[in-house]
């Protein structure tokens, strides 16, 4: 480890120490580290193929969020306006009244995302994935961007009915895909940046002026993170943000490092899809999406971030394992064990209250506009959640 790797270590001690009461509130001594949850599966809908709202074609739905405002939900699409400009839905959800179970979707409406010119974006300048509601009623959407191509990832606040970009979250360089002068790869991989977007539990229930905190995550480690030996199966690292906005003002507070799952066998993919927040003293509820022989498979962990060491500072995590450790988690649900088949998971939010008081978490399934796929809805209850 050089000098410099040490000096930056301990600045970032330093940090985190300054800003624990003030980022990811630390969790009490006396309290357990992980809140006892599980999940209850209530069923799934499926969204009709060939659907369309205000003629333009339903699918591709890569993130999504509720508003319980108005009691609507909103799915960004990850067409990179190919079929049609890049976009996000609205839909409401009909569950039954007795079981809860999920009855059926209807779509109300599409907003077409417009770019820093006022104009639709241009056929692959963007890869939406991400979507959270602010409590001023706008939306926050994450793109991977396309780093085989050189456009850089982006996570930016747009207008819910206009669609009009209001502003950019500052991406710090080690997420900007680029070779250096040796020749290395640097920054997010190909189609692995920015797959999940949330903001603090209850922030679309907060007034328009209060602040608020934004969180994203990389699906798989940076070009320079990932692990130097490609037959590995030890789950990558990769690097969660955490961003606090209040008024105009957007700091970067901290990053942290999340570890996968090791690779399972037969796996061709395993990744960071998607992260909720659950509570106000720093638990989230992780997805990681895997996909091999075996079809999809997701698994849902809870996330703490409270005693992890902030590494914003670290250009490159490579040979600091033992010093820097990933944040700690726990297994919720396995969905393999599911009656029924799953499909390409890679949405997910808290849902509306139901009738029993308990809290859903609502999932959604990408179907790549494939045939062979499907847009599948899955509705929770979280039991033994405490906000």
């Amino acid at each position: 480890m050089t000098v410099r790797q040490w000096v930056v270590l301990v600045l970032s001690a330093i940090v985190s120490l300054s800003l624990s009461a003030c980022s990811l509130p630390q969790v009490k001594a006396e309290d357990r580290l992980f809140q006892d949850i599980s999940l209850e599966f209530l069923g799934e809908t499926i969204v009709p193929r060939a659907l369309e709202v205000d003629k333009t074609p339903v699918g591709g739905l890569s993130g999504i969020t509720y508003s319980p405002k108005d009691n609507v939900f909103y799915v960004v699409s990850d067409d990179r306006s190919t079929k049609a400009p890049a976009r996000f839905y609205q839909f409401q959800l009909d569950l039954d009244p007795a079981s809860s179970k999920p009855i059926a979707t209807k779509f109300t409406g599409v907003t077409t995302l417009k770019n820093a010119a006022g104009n639709e974006y241009e056929k692959g300048t963007i890869d939406p994935e991400g979507i959270a509601i602010t409590p001023q009623g706008t939306v926050w959407i994450s793109s991977e961007g396309a780093a085989i191509d050189g456009i850089p990832p982006f996570i930016q606040e747009h207008d819910i009915k206009t669609g009009k970009l209001l502003r950019s979250l500052r991406i710090s360089d080690q997420y900007i895909p680029r070779t250096d002068d040796k020749g290395n790869r640097q920054g997010v991989q190909n189609n692995l940046a920015f797959e999940s977007l949330t903001l603090n539990a209850n922030a679309a229930r907060m007034g328009a002026t209060e602040p608020y905190r934004v969180f994203t995550a990389a699906e798989n480690a940076l070009e320079q993170d990932k692990n130097p030996n490609p037959e590995s199966i030890e789950g990558d690292r990769v690097r969660f943000m955490h961003y606090s906005v209040q008024d105009r003002r957007i700091d970067l507070i901290a990053e942290y490092l999340y570890a996968l799952e090791d690779k399972p066998v037969g796996a061709d993919k395993l990744g960071l899809a998607e992260m909720i927040s659950l509570d106000g003293s720093g638990r989230f509820l992780s997805l990681e999406r895997r996909f091999g022989l075996a079809g999809f498979g997701v698994k849902l962990f809870q996330t703490v971030f409270a005693a992890s060491k902030d590494t914003s500072m670290l250009m490159s995590i490579q040979g600091l394992d033992t010093v820097v450790k990933p944040a700690q988690k726990e297994l919720v649900a396995d969905l393999s064990t599911l009656d029924i088949t799953l499909d390409n998971l890679e949405g997910m939010t808290i849902g509306p209250r139901l009738p029993d008081g308990s809290q859903s978490l609502i999932m959604v399934s990408d179907d790549n506009f494939n045939t062979f796929q499907k847009t599948q809805i899955l509705v929770f209850r979280i039991k033994g959640l405490k906000n």
